[in-house]
């Protein structure tokens, strides 16, 4: 199951856009009748629900009929990374209605990078022709550590200034309803398990691009840990390296196998160079993003010997190089994991590749608002 398993039942039911009759919402929820009447009435006054018709008659008045009403509302779906800003308006569904992106650099301080998205998120909906009021939460990922339960990022290594920074509280000046954050991979695996593997109960996530990082969705849930740093694969020490991370340790993963490692020994400025040298059939980066997928992959055999997920996706700006980085994870995967956890472990691209983290944004909040 999806983290929106906690739902209005109602809601849960209607979501799908089918219209059904109270009838059938009795039977489909497992709701009373009288709770179902209840609750559709409530829905009706706040128009997340909307007549549709009536069904044919098998005799006396033919029964009304309610569906979903998607529009009701609008999220705001923000994606900050370390060098770019993404945000996007969604409906009810998570479907992206709008979006905008633009280079942002994470370093330059939560208040600039904040009043940027809320910026942003105010000028899509007055192309939208719709007003601050009608949006009903705003879901923001970070490129860092998150204590989700209020939203303060938690010593994040690569974001100076933004340590236990009142993140929702900044936001809530300016953008009306519930401001939920969370770490940026989070909601990557929140996007691709609820878009494109609702029904995969243990899946691991793992973003490679400036950063390193996973998301780990375990019987059908996200965890995060007890601070945030679930899945922060990153800093997790390479066999037989020493390279100076920026966390301030030696030898970790992040420091030899991001995107930000590879640009440097390279020399070129971007993921996007060394996915276009990729393309390209440069020899130099085919072989060098082969060999950090193999050192990935290292770290993500220990990960599959302790969680056992089913499917492995691949994410970020690095993995745009394809079938090299997929290479690399798959061959050191299966080579150190015991067949007991890979024989049926599907290692596979990301489905929803750059809107991942936008969509994870919207499901964010639609899980507490439509609860």
């Amino acid at each position: 199951m999806s983290d929106l398993g906690t739902a209005d039942p109602l809601l849960r039911v209607l979501r799908d856009g089918q219209p059904r009759t109270r009838a059938e919402l009795i039977e489909l929820s497992g709701l009373a009748r009288s709770t179902v009447t209840g609750r559709i009435e409530a829905l009706l006054a706040s128009g997340l629900v909307v007549p549709s018709g009536e069904a044919a008659s098998t005799g006396g008045r033919p029964p009304a009929r309610f569906r979903f009403n998607p529009t009701a509302r609008l999220v705001l779906a923000a994606d900050v990374g370390a060098t770019h800003l993404s945000v996007a308006l969604t409906d009810l569904t998570g479907a992206i209605l709008d979006r905008s992106t633009t280079p942002l650099a994470i370093a330059e301080g939560p208040d600039v990078v904040l009043d940027a998205v809320a910026a942003a998120g105010q000028a899509l909906l007055r192309t939208a022709g719709r007003s601050v009021a009608e949006l009903a939460g705003t879901g923001v990922g970070l490129p860092g550590p998150v204590e989700h339960s209020t939203g303060r990022p938690n010593h994040p290594p690569i974001m100076p200034g933004w340590d236990s920074y009142d993140v929702v509280g900044r936001l809530s000046e300016t953008l009306p309803g519930p401001v939920l954050v969370d770490n940026d991979v989070n909601i990557m695996a929140l996007g691709e398990h609820a878009t494109a593997y609702p029904d995969v109960e243990h899946l691991l996530f793992v973003k490679v691009a400036t950063g390193i990082g996973a998301g780990v969705i375990s019987g059908g849930r996200l965890h995060r840990g007890a601070r945030g740093a679930a899945g922060d694969i990153g800093h997790i020490q390479a066999p037989g390296h020493t390279e100076v991370c920026r966390c301030g340790n030696t030898g970790c993963l992040e420091a030899m196998a991001s995107a930000a490692a590879l640009a440097t020994k390279l020399g070129v400025e971007t993921s996007q160079d060394i996915v276009d040298l990729v393309r390209a059939g440069n020899t130099e980066a085919t072989t060098a993003v082969r060999q950090a997928g193999r050192e990935i992959g290292t770290v993500l055999a220990a990960a599959v010997s302790l969680l056992n997920p089913s499917v492995i996706v691949v994410g970020g700006s690095l993995a745009q190089a394809g079938d090299s980085l997929l290479a690399g994870l798959r061959e050191t995967i299966y080579a150190r994991s015991l067949p007991l956890a890979t024989t049926h472990l599907h290692v596979v691209p990301s489905h929803t590749g750059p809107d991942a983290a936008l969509l994870g944004a919207a499901t964010l909040v639609l899980t507490h608002v439509l609860a």
